[in-house]
């Protein structure tokens, strides 16, 4: 049993992946090292490089944030009409599009990442949660959030199905948002590989999930040409660090890597459905970098591997459903194996 303090903890867990202090605090004999499955971040992360001390002595030069924007434009494509405005994580351009398009009638395309709805909720903006894209109506809306591969579900939209709603649903001014945070392992999916990107469309990109580069805080803005200045008005000459340009540069230029990760993210995936099948827990969906399984009766997933050491996500507005991300190696795989014969046994 979890004292009052305890229980308030466990609360925290559920609110967000990624919260390994807080499950170590609450569960204190667990098994250690923790094994962090809670987030759909990379385990096995891009080969960080040395990188020279005077990249922290000075300001990154305007030069090397085009180097990076140019990689950025080669690695996930770019339309003709757009351009790239590098940000300090997906997370705050999320958190700066209301102040940037202004809050209004929001519909979000649910369920999906929580930050969305929150966000716009705090800006004042009236947000409806929608379980499909809206007729051309819209109604009444002036903005539709879409997050294309979905978080948790895995949910996609076909990207020439996307592209016909995006061009009918800014025609009248209205503006699309898409994250894009998941869409490495699943490319096809991209507006970015577009001739041209809707005029009022938005599209983020993440680096820290597929490279597992998440502390490093480097994500993406795409908008068409005239929305470019108000971006970069607000993020300023220097929106990244100077080490966190060069990583991210070399990165996205490491095409074999890509290649490599690519397949092996998919090989993992199939594994952790094998692994968690074999438990009794039914797969809903998902990406190559996390599934989301739906466990069979009442049993707290979230307590029964925490007190193995594995933290996994749970959702309060979805009982019973669970997000998993992929074992960083072979013990990692080993103790999820071990923590899913116990629950079978029980």
């Amino acid at each position: 049993m979890h004292s009052r303090d305890e229980i308030g903890k466990v609360a925290e867990l559920r609110v967000h992946g990624g919260r390994i202090d807080i499950a170590a605090q609450t569960y204190p004999t667990a098994p250690r090292p923790w094994i962090d499955l809670s987030t759909g971040i990379n385990p096995v992360a891009w080969p960080v490089p040395d990188i020279p001390l005077a990249r922290y002595q000075r300001l990154p030069l305007a030069s090397e944030i085009a180097a990076m924007t140019a990689a950025a434009a080669n690695a996930y494509g770019l339309p003709a009409n757009a351009a790239i405005v590098p940000i300090s994580g997906s997370e705050l351009a999320i958190r700066l599009l209301p102040h940037v398009i202004g809050a209004g009638r929001v519909g979000i395309l649910a369920p999906t990442y929580g930050s969305h709805g929150a966000v716009w909720r705090d800006a004042g903006a009236e947000a409806h949660e929608l379980a499909a894209l809206p007729d051309a109506e819209g109604r009444g809306l002036d903005t539709l959030v879409v997050v294309n591969p979905n978080n948790p579900d895995g949910r996609t939209i076909a990207r020439a199905e996307l592209a016909a709603f995006a061009r009918a649903w800014t025609a009248t001014g209205r503006r699309l948002i898409v994250d894009e945070a998941f869409a490495e392992v699943q490319p096809e999916v991209s507006l970015l590989a577009l001739p041209e990107l809707s005029a009022g469309a938005v599209v983020l990109r993440s680096l820290g999930k597929f490279f597992g580069l998440a502390g490093l805080r480097v994500g993406f803005v795409v908008v068409t040409e005239p929305e470019v200045l108000s971006w970069r008005r607000l993020l300023g000459d220097w929106p990244v660090s100077g080490p966190a340009c060069e990583i991210a540069t070399l990165a996205l230029r490491d095409t074999a890597w890509i290649t490599a990760t690519r397949r092996r993210l998919a090989a993992d995936r199939r594994r952790l459905d094998s692994v968690l099948a074999g438990a009794g827990l039914r797969m809903l969906g998902g990406t190559d970098l996390f599934g989301l399984f739906e466990a069979p009766d009442s049993v707290d997933l979230l307590d029964h591997f925490a007190r193995a050491g594995i933290l996994i996500r749970d959702f309060s507005s979805m009982p019973r459903r669970y997000r998993f991300g992929l074992p960083a190696d072979e013990a990692a795989w080993q103790r999820l194996g071990v923590a899913c014969g116990m629950l079978k046994a029980g």
